[in-house]
């Protein structure tokens, strides 16, 4: 059996007049991110952990900003294609940890809900999904509350 790893990150602007989603599910918060997608920070370093541990570019290459048809996408449709990816690629996954920075909203009474949709659509075990939260103790963009960053590590297992 051969294993990797791959590792995701990603960085949104917040801004009023949007939503936040994160891990899957819509938070109520007076600012939401900015991007092309729903801006679902934490979605996205997932799909970047695990198609970089897949040895299959970054999200942007598969679903680029540039393209009509991503705009506004829910990023759990983002996740399904990347995992239907790995899976033609020969590869399962292990187990995905990660990490959200932000300042405010609190991130840990919605982890079990984050979990569940990442897993229903990963196709993994619920308990194979770590996400944890910190802030940046008021301190640069995401001290000013102007930006969520996400990171994730994923282990994949070759089929």
């Amino acid at each position: 059996m051969k294993i990797r790893v791959g590792f995701g990150f990603d960085v949104h602007q917040m801004v009023e007049g949007r939503e936040l989603w994160l891990g899957g599910i819509q938070l109520d918060h007076i600012k939401g991110a900015l991007g092309h997608s729903d801006a679902d920070v934490l979605l996205h370093a997932i799909c970047d952990a695990l198609l970089g541990a897949a040895n299959l570019r970054d999200i942007g290459y598969h679903f680029p900003d540039t393209q009509g048809e991503f705009k506004n996408i829910d990023s759990k449709i983002l996740l399904s294609r990347t995992v239907q990816l790995i899976d033609e690629a020969g590869w399962a996954i292990n187990n995905i940890d990660c990490t959200l920075v932000l300042e405010k909203p609190k991130i840990m009474p919605h982890v079990d809900a984050m979990k569940s949709a990442i897993a229903q659509h990963a196709h993994i075990n619920i308990n194979d999904i770590s996400i944890k939260a910190t802030t940046n103790e008021k301190m640069g963009f995401i001290g000013r509350e102007e930006g969520v960053v996400a990171y994730a590590v994923a282990l994949l297992q070759s089929k």
